[in-house]
């Protein structure tokens, strides 16, 4: 059977704000979409001079030479009018605010979400960092229309990746990232080829939540066994780090290497080391070695590096 010509007039309002947002604009674009608005945050002060910075969705949509709407309420009406004037026939959001259903609800072909998960687990506003943290061998990312609960929408699409012993949130996050920008365009396609075919999320499952990461969320309890020290570490690396209180100072932890047995006569929480290479830290089961981290109000930097200037 010929499938239906994909009609790429359709308008379409990409709604995203950080980094990870950005490759899925830039594929749209690529493949000849005609993206008529983006929708991101409002411009932050950064810096010393607290100088008004766009979001880096905002820069990719100026360069591609895209209006931007900047919009502070999302349940303004001016706000609302603004959008409805567009005459969007599909709306895309990744990695932005929750919607009222005011603005969801606009579009005649809907709106799907992009989310960094296998839904229906690990729904929620950090799905990298818990994957890590709980130790998963495998995530992906999802795409789903849009309804009243967060995440919950029919799913759409789905892609699964690998988490790798030697993933953290800064390599999951551009695997992810990547993936995920060309799920996008593959949504896309089949919605305007009118093939696309959704289905209810599956809630029949024990699922995994992914909460908003918090500071005391990093706060390493060395009661923990050393393997669920290491994912909390790698779950929060580089940013914004797993830390540890020591001789009044926080210590955060970018690097760590499990191993199952433990340091003789080391209580968890106590450290040995040579002052030259290595960093041991005793854990509730084992011991974690540290390879990579920084004292509060010094530079990151490697153990061997740090060990020089310090003698516990």
């Amino acid at each position: 059977m010929q499938l239906p010509p994909i009609n790429r007039s359709l308008r379409i309002i990409y709604m995203g704000t950080p980094e990870f947002a950005v490759p899925a604009l830039e594929n749209l674009v690529a493949e000849g979409w005609n993206v008529v608005a983006v929708i991101t945050a409002p411009d932050k002060p950064q810096g010393r001079g607290q100088k008004l910075v766009g979001s880096p969705v905002k820069e990719a949509a100026e360069t591609l030479g895209i209006p931007v709407l900047q919009p502070t309420n999302l349940k303004d009406a001016t706000f609302q009018q603004e959008l409805k004037a567009l005459a969007a026939d599909l709306q895309i959001v990744v990695a932005f605010r929750m919607l009222p259903e005011a603005v969801w609800n606009i579009p005649p072909l809907g709106t799907f979400n992009l989310h960094a998960s296998l839904l229906p687990n690990y729904r929620g506003a950090a799905p990298i960092n818990w994957v890590l943290i709980n130790g998963e061998k495998e995530t992906g990312v999802s795409t789903f229309f849009l309804q009243h609960e967060i995440d919950t929408g029919n799913i759409l699409f789905q892609e699964k990746v690998a988490i790798l012993p030697e993933d953290n949130l800064g390599s999951l996050y551009e695997k992810l990232m990547s993936l995920g920008a060309d799920l996008v365009v593959k949504t896309v396609d089949a919605i305007a080829s009118q093939t696309i075919q959704s289905q209810p999320q599956d809630n029949s499952q024990a699922l995994q939540k992914a909460p908003k990461i918090f500071k005391e969320t990093g706060q390493i309890d060395w009661t923990a066994s050393a393997t669920s020290i290491h994912n909390l570490i790698r779950g929060l690396s580089p940013y914004p780090g797993a830390w540890t209180e020591l001789q009044g100072k926080t210590w955060k932890l970018f690097t760590s290497s499990p191993n199952d047995q433990n340091l003789p006569g080391k209580a968890p929480g106590e450290w040995e080391s040579d002052f030259k290479t290595y960093l041991n830290f005793q854990c509730g089961e084992g011991y974690l070695t540290i390879l990579d981290l920084q004292l509060e109000g010094k530079k990151r930097m490697k153990v061997d590096e740090f060990l020089r200037g310090w003698k516990g």
